[in-house]
């Protein structure tokens, strides 16, 4: 593909004023700032190979081909899962400050921790597919919910990362809803604490920040924030983020910020509604629009005559 002339011209006019040096600075940066322990923590692949090879068990016959003919069969698979598991994650503890001679008990206490959490969050996946089905009248059966919502997707990746969030792992819990992020366009953060039968329909644009706290029976549409007033890094370690009560309705575009807000349960929150207080349980909060039919004479208003 050839540049048009204007582009070409840019380039060679950059090129010429380029210092000899300059891209010499680029290589040595480039260099110097290189993930050079990248064989030990295997980059950002092993968060995906993490979860679709647990979704493979969780899931069978949903996210891959593989199915179980007996209950010994289920059990030898998250065995291998689990050895797995503890060489991905175990190069991580040292990012903790854990000494090398304690990372190999520190990994087998994650597994272990892992095992007992699985249960009932694997309850709580179904319960968000059992919602979504429930919540969604376009939805035929809970099968397509498993196969086919993102949103359902995203909790239930969530859900995992969630519980090695809780035990202290650092980056890999982030790396694993980033993998989700990049393939449901929902972003959420492993630290939000989210309760049973969540669902989020459509998805995509959905934003909960990390001390986000959800209560049961939420449901939220396509572009909610559920976000912080402010982003200075003192407040690190402060709750930032809104609690939502059980039983709440949130619709596309609102936005609803800080620590202390609390949406009331039973509440409704209208599409592209603000909120940055609490709301008393049982409310309806909705954005106002105001119509007005002005005469066949008027010229348009400023900013009306525009072209996407």
């Amino acid at each position: 593909m050839r540049l048009d002339q204007k582009t070409e011209n840019s380039l060679e006019q950059n090129s010429k004023t380029l210092e000899p040096n300059q891209f010499e600075e680029l290589l040595d940066s480039i260099y110097s700032k290189q993930f050079r322990d990248l064989h030990k923590y295997g980059g950002k692949k092993v968060a995906e190979e993490f979860i679709n090879e647990l979704f493979d068990i969780l899931f069978a016959g949903y996210f891959s081909e593989k199915t179980y003919k007996d209950l010994t069969e289920v059990g030898d698979a998250f065995s291998l899962f689990f050895l797995k598991s503890k060489k991905i994650i175990s190069p991580y503890l040292i990012l903790n400050g854990k000494k090398k001679t304690d990372q190999n008990m520190e990994a087998d206490q994650v597994i272990s921790e892992l095992k007992v959490a699985l249960p009932k969050v694997y309850a709580m996946i179904w319960q968000d597919a059992e919602a979504a089905y429930q919540g969604d009248p376009a939805a035929e059966s809970i099968q397509e919910v498993i196969l086919a919502y993102s949103g359902f997707y995203a909790i239930a990746v969530h859900r995992i990362a969630h519980i090695l969030y809780q035990l202290g792992i650092p980056i890999f819990p982030r790396m694993i809803s980033g993998f989700a992020h990049e393939k449901t366009g929902i972003d959420i953060h492993p630290g939000a604490k989210i309760g049973s039968s969540f669902f989020m329909d459509h998805g995509t644009g959905i934003v909960i920040g990390g001390t986000t706290e959800i209560a049961n029976n939420v449901k939220i549409y396509q572009g909610v924030t559920l976000g912080a007033i402010s982003v200075s890094k003192e407040l690190a370690n402060v709750k930032r983020h809104p609690t939502i009560e059980e039983n709440v309705v949130i619709y596309s575009g609102a936005t609803i910020l800080g620590g202390k807000t609390i949406i009331g349960k039973n509440s409704v929150i209208g599409g592209n509604a603000w909120v940055t207080g609490s709301v008393a349980p049982f409310s309806i909060v909705y954005q106002t629009n105001e119509i007005r039919v002005r005469n066949s004479q008027e010229s348009p208003p400023s900013g009306a005559d525009f072209v996407i």
